[in-house]
């Protein structure tokens, strides 16, 4: 019966993941049908940044009926064991070896009291074994998905846990095209449109928009009537379209001609604002596109606000997936010293004066604002 299960899960998780849905609605749909071919008590369902492997929101989490007050309390600690101490079956490390799927009662060889996640956060609140599943495919790991039992109840077996590292990739295409599609169900909270007039005042706006301009403005002048960065690229949108006109050589619109700006709201979150004249008179009305950073544009970002080099925003990448000097050596070909020349070189740009604490600086600094503990819709 348990493979007549699987089986039919595999099918209906086939289904959900070629439909356009949202990183949410995904994460509660393939709950509802993992549940039925492999029992469960507790369930979270992490992204990450491809580049990093740094986590980017958490969009699932039932945990036994615990209140969300006592995993926001525990989420701190969480990041710090799975980013900066040594512990069992941590995301970076099966990424890593290429293990699609772990229990921590096979890794502990049933002695869960080895895992210091569990003897803090997971015991306590009435967990006994848990297995983690890499959302990873050839493109790369887009999540992570943890599954637990409650104390007392059987351990995952290894039949269980070999088909669910079986649907990793069809995990990964969901989270990935959820990611690029979005939520469509919701309200597009991430994303909002602007139209400004001649004089920027706000012609429309939609719903998004009015609490995007409002997490930008924060951080401005009290009482101004647009953010500066919106203004910016407005006033740039309109200068590049003037520019264009004047130019024999212009004939359609092409990527150069739309103005953008990547900002740091005053709630720490990174949006990118772009924007483009309607209409051929630079003089016209300007449509202002403002949406929150994807995690794969997380990576980028970070390297452009410490002034990371190319090289260095890769070294950065691998020390944050936790590969050692020699192995990111072997991977760039470049010799350890080198390797250890362009960490100096991070370490000063970042200020950071470990790997550990590179890897806290970049989680707490540019992820940790973006993660939303939250149950799916």
């Amino acid at each position: 019966m348990a493979a007549v299960r699987q089986a039919r899960a595999r099918d209906e998780i086939v289904r959900l993941v070629h439909r356009t849905t949202g990183v949410h609605r995904l994460a509660r749909d393939m709950t509802r049908i993992l549940k039925r071919a492999v029992p469960f008590d507790g369930v979270g369902l992490m992204t990450v940044d491809p580049a990093t492997l740094l986590p980017t929101s958490e969009v699932a989490d039932a945990r036994l009926g615990v209140s969300d007050g006592v995993v926001l309390e525990t989420w701190p600690r969480f990041i710090e064991i799975e980013l900066r101490e040594p512990d069992f079956n941590k995301f970076h490390a099966l990424a890593r070896q290429g293990r699609r799927a772990a229990s921590l009662s096979d890794a502990t060889q049933g002695d869960l009291q080895q895992s210091v996640r569990y003897r803090e956060l997971c015991r306590p609140i009435g967990f006994g074994d848990e297995v983690r599943v890499m959302c990873s495919d050839s493109t790369g790991t887009w999540g992570a998905l943890t599954l637990a039992r409650e104390s007392g109840r059987p351990c995952f077996e290894a039949s269980e846990v070999s088909f669910l590292g079986s649907l990793a990739p069809l995990l990964a295409a969901g989270l990935r095209r959820a990611a690029i599609v979005g939520d469509v169900a919701g309200d597009h909270r991430g994303t909002g449109v602007v139209v400004l007039a001649p004089d920027n005042s706000i012609n429309t706006a939609t719903p998004g928009a009015e609490r995007l301009l409002a997490d930008l403005a924060a951080g401005d002048t009290p009482g101004a009537e647009l953010p500066v960065s919106v203004r910016s690229v407005a006033a740039r949108a309109r200068r590049i379209a003037s520019d264009c006109r004047n130019d024999p050589e212009w004939r359609e619109p092409r990527s150069d001609t739309f103005a953008w700006a990547r900002v740091r709201t005053a709630q720490g979150n990174w949006v990118t604002v772009r924007g483009s004249v309607l209409g051929a008179d630079p003089d016209s009305s300007v449509a202002v596109l403002i949406e929150e950073a994807q995690p794969a544009e997380l990576a980028p970002l970070i390297a452009d606000a410490y002034g990371l080099t190319d090289r260095e925003r890769r070294v950065t990448e691998l020390v944050a997936k936790g590969f050692s000097t020699n192995d990111i050596g072997q991977r760039l070909h470049l010799s350890a010293y080198t390797v250890q020349d362009h960490l100096k070189s991070i370490f000063d740009k970042t200020g950071a004066g470990s790997r550990g604490e590179l890897v806290a600086r970049l989680f707490f600094d540019h992820y940790a604002p973006r993660l939303q503990i939250t149950e799916p819709d």
